[in-house]
């Protein structure tokens, strides 16, 4: 018997959602109680699923579907083909899970997850808290087990992580104090236990032999960078970054035109000293704990959304939240800045994202009057948050499944200059639009540095930027590509580097977004001529929000479906 369209997105959906992990994220309330396996044996059973899965979709006839239901059938197939590609590469040697420990984060984020965004009663979610704490010693002996010669960078990273999860694990436990749970006492001992199977687990991880060597191959990097629907070739996208770093500087140059008298500094001033001359004006007053730059998040955060209904610019669902929270300890390794916990698209009710701001001593200099507007258009609303809790709501299945980084880092980065365009910051426009340039240099310098780190080859850091990546370091010679693009403090480039590392072919998807996303922005205006301004405006964001996540060539044909181009 041939297989339905609906026969496979029931079998798509239990596929994916196999992993606890994957359901705890996505909001599927079922066995929320389990840890994720991570013997290789379970990677390998998991690959052979999604093949059988892959195997099934090549069988099943598009013939009589519709224009959405066909274009959700190419969705899935990209995704199982990301993660069997994912799953199966391989360099030195061996394929990528032996090589990265991911103890902590695999432990860590469901149960933040669990604690902050789960809308269940207070005894059913400690209820999986505890279970899942109890299982960490067996989990942490088998993902030890798993470790063949793991990077040291990676190593590093899951080391520090794993000193910051007893701040976490108090939170559980005060959240039992608070709602008097009966089995508060199980709670802790769970706790006080896997707090001691992480200490030794780290102190295990941390005397293994390491590699620093973690380049793949450059077919792979291709194959990565297509399977994410960007049809470019490796040389085509660090051509389009370094057009956009050489426009960016000139566009930096052509503002310190303007602020250079209007803050009493030379006309020559270096870029950079220009920056610390504004963030030191516009610094938000805070005590060493962040609060008083949490309270300004808050405040802007009303303001924007004051700004985009009093314009009517994007369609804001009722039923969406979001929190503003300061980065826990045992995520700072992978959030040098700031990020957004999504809503989790299974879960009935309210739509609530999680935003995280890392504000560490060495990170408060950054969020300042003129950055911190950036930062919550960027991850709340207009940008990730409202993208994402309006995707969350799409009666697809496989679109709520599915996500493309360059869908949603295209639709933010090009959110942080059409809000300026639209007049949000008024009289500091240039102000704010320098420190915006100054930021967004970063995903220019992303491409190359994810290409560098993919291949190994360091002539991707060749971008017309002057200075030394000679160093035989990778991360040494990316962060001297990185803080001459950007300024970033050191702490900053460091966590971002590391992010880059293990998350291979998302940090380029920033700028290839931005750029497809402004391409089919005035290919719209360019096919209604009739239409232009803030009208087509609302359509165009109507359109990308409610279409739900894809490749944006998808997004493309979706567009053209509507007779909008």
């Amino acid at each position: 018997m041939s297989l339905s369209y609906t026969d496979f997105v029931d079998r798509f959906h239990a596929h994916v959602t196999a992993d606890p992990n994957v359901r705890v994220e996505l909001g599927v309330d079922r066995d929320l109680g389990e840890l994720p396996d991570p013997s290789m044996q379970a990677v390998q059973d998991r690959v052979a699923r999604a093949r059988a899965l892959r195997a099934d979709l090549e069988e099943l006839s598009s013939e009589g579907l519709s224009f959405d239901d066909a274009l959700d059938l190419e969705l899935a197939a990209l995704q199982l083909d990301l993660a069997i590609h994912r799953d199966t590469l391989t360099f030195n040697g061996t394929t990528t899970h032996p090589q990265m420990p991911k103890a902590s984060t695999e432990i860590g984020d469901p149960i933040l997850t669990i604690l902050a965004q789960d809308p269940r009663p207070a005894h059913a979610r400690l209820e999986d808290i505890t279970a899942r704490l109890e299982q960490v010693p067996r989990y942490l002996d088998a993902m030890l087990g798993r470790m063949d010669t793991p990077v040291a960078r990676w190593v590093q990273m899951d080391v520090r992580a794993a000193g910051g999860m007893s701040e976490l694990f108090d939170a559980a436990k005060g959240l039992a104090e608070q709602s008097g749970w009966a089995d508060a006492g199980r709670l802790a001992t769970a706790a006080t236990r896997a707090q001691a199977s992480l200490t030794g687990y780290a102190e295990a991880l941390a005397a293994l032999p390491t590699t620093t060597q973690f380049a793949l191959s450059a077919e792979d990097a291709q194959r990565i960078v297509t399977l994410q629907g960007i049809d470019l070739s490796l040389d085509q996208l660090h051509g389009i970054a370094r057009d956009f770093l050489a426009e960016t500087h000139a566009s930096l140059v052509e503002l310190r035109e303007r602020l250079a008298p209007k803050y009493d500094q030379p006309a020559d001033v270096p870029l950079a000293e220009l920056h610390d001359v504004l963030n030191a004006r516009f610094r938000v007053q805070s005590d060493n704990d962040g609060a008083g730059v949490l309270q300004r998040y808050e405040v802007e955060r009303e303001q924007i959304l004051a700004f985009i209904r009093e314009q009517r610019l994007f369609p804001i669902p009722d039923q969406q939240d979001m929190k503003i929270q300061k980065t826990p300890s045992f995520l700072e390794p992978t959030i040098p800045a700031g990020a957004m916990f999504p809503p989790t698209p299974f879960r009935e009710g309210v739509r609530t994202s999680l935003v995280y701001l890392t504000l560490n001593e060495g990170m408060l200099d950054g969020h300042t009057d003129l950055t911190i507007p950036n930062m919550m258009m960027h991850e709340g609303i207009p940008g990730h948050h409202l993208q994402l809790a309006t995707a969350s709501m799409h009666r697809s299945v496989i679109r709520r499944h599915y996500q493309s980084s360059a869908h949603a880092e295209g639709w933010t980065t090009m959110l942080e200059d059409y809000m300026l365009d639209r007049g949000y910051m008024g009289e500091l426009t240039d102000e704010a639009r320098y420190c915006a340039k100054r930021d967004i240099s970063r995903i220019g310098a992303r491409v190359v540095i994810d290409l560098f780190f993919m291949t190994g080859d360091r002539r991707y850091l060749d971008v017309g930027v002057p200075c030394d990546v000679s160093s035989a370091d990778p991360f040494e010679a990316a962060g001297a590509l990185l803080h001459a693009v950007t300024g970033f403090a050191p702490g900053r480039v460091q966590g971002e580097l590391s992010w880059y590392s293990q998350e291979r072919g998302y940090p380029l998807s920033y700028l290839v977004g931005n750029q497809l996303v402004w391409r089919l922005k005035r290919d719209l205006d360019a096919a209604n001529p009739q239409a232009r301004g803030i009208e087509l405006d609302r359509r165009f964001h109507r359109l990308y929000l409610e279409s739900g996540n894809m490749p944006l060539p998808m997004l493309r044909r979706v567009f053209k479906n509507e007779g909008l181009l």
